[in-house]
């Protein structure tokens, strides 16, 4: 261990109190500010500043809004100022700045001269590494709820598929069975009405089935997803959708696969319903360390900018939230009357 000379200890300690981005306080027994250091000076209101070492009690109290205790987040019970039989090496307080507000900081309040009664209160701004924890918090929160819904959307899907369809098609068979029996005229027209009523339901229980969750995005990935989606757009919307997909086969987590799978379709979606196109393009390839997926139309093209695009607006945002969920990009470019493209790029091995 190096031992450096009284000199460079006393420069050195100087300089780190001068210079240093921690706010440092000194108190008295008192509890007056006897010194602080420049950092210190950028927190406190100027009168609290100017009465350094005025004699007044409890000056600090004017820019102190309490500590996090253990029962409140903002508490001023058993202050550490003078409660000297706690420990507070190590707690969160929040002051009053002069022109940021109040400000929560990692404190340290520790008695540095007995005899004297010298106390020093160290403070670090918190406000970064809290606000990184909030986004961290939301982003997982947002990611608990999307797989909620997408486990939820997978149950209903197949509980449509499996119980609700197959006792549909069930009857159905039943019906085509009485055609063939001796019925009345009457009785044989009601039956067939019957079954075309059964046929539609069923064909809208498996639309809305696949909507909700197709199995081929689970059970084989994204291209067969793909592909089965969009014979379905091409047979119920009539929209032409011209596809390339150069992922020899390849898989992908299912985190990754359901977002670029939901952006997609909420693209085409919004497509059919502003754009008024009837050929949509779609490319998903697999570049270096990346999956994409663009999603091209010649329609008509909005504002990008615009305050109020057509629809909710959700629709985009939802997009964008759930490519941030995965560290992805989402990038939306339009211009009126010329198209509107958008490219997704998720991550899928570090660089």
């Amino acid at each position: 261990m190096i031992q450096p000379s009284t000199e460079v200890s006393t420069e050195l300690l100087l300089n780190m109190y001068e210079k240093s981005s921690d706010a440092i306080f000194f108190f008295d027994a008192d509890n007056r500010i006897i010194a602080m250091n420049q950092a210190a000076g950028n927190i406190t209101e100027p009168p609290v500043a100017s009465d350094t070492g005025s004699g007044e009690i409890d000056e600090f109290c004017f820019t102190c809004r309490g500590y996090t205790s253990d029962d409140e987040q903002m508490s001023c019970l058993n202050c550490y100022l003078s409660n000297s039989s706690k420990d507070f090496s190590s707690f969160q307080v929040y002051l009053e700045t002069k022109s940021r507000g109040i400000i929560p900081y990692s404190a340290s309040f520790q008695q540095i001269d007995l005899e004297a009664g010298v106390r020093v209160l160290m403070l670090r701004d918190l406000t970064n590494q809290l606000q990184t924890q909030e986004s961290l918090n939301r982003n997982t929160m947002m990611k608990s709820i999307i797989k909620a819904q997408e486990d939820e959307r997978k149950r209903i899907s197949r509980e449509l598929h499996d119980s609700v369809a197959q006792e549909i098609l069930s009857s159905l068979v039943d019906l085509r069975i009485l055609k063939y029996l001796n019925v009345q005229d009457d009785a044989l027209q009601k039956i067939q009405q019957t079954e075309a009523s059964l046929t539609r339901l069923l064909d809208q229980i498996r639309n809305l089935s696949v909507e909700l969750r197709p199995a081929s995005l689970d059970d084989l990935g994204l291209e067969a997803a793909f592909r089965s989606h969009f014979k379905w757009v091409e047979k119920n919307y009539g929209v032409i959708v011209h596809f390339t997909a150069e992922l020899n086969g390849g898989r992908f987590n299912s985190e990754i696969e359901t977002v670029v799978y939901r952006v997609c379709q909420e693209s085409m979606l919004n497509a059919m319903k502003y754009a008024d196109v009837d050929e949509i393009a779609v490319r998903l390839f697999e570049s270096e360390h990346a999956l994409e997926m663009v999603v091209i139309d010649q329609g008509n093209g909005f504002n990008v900018n615009a305050r109020d695009p057509k629809g909710t607006g959700l629709g985009l945002y939802g997009m964008k939230e759930r490519a941030e969920l995965v560290n992805g990009e989402l990038t939306i470019t339009s211009e009126i009357d010329k198209g509107t493209t958008v490219h997704l790029v998720i991550p899928t091995r570090p660089a």
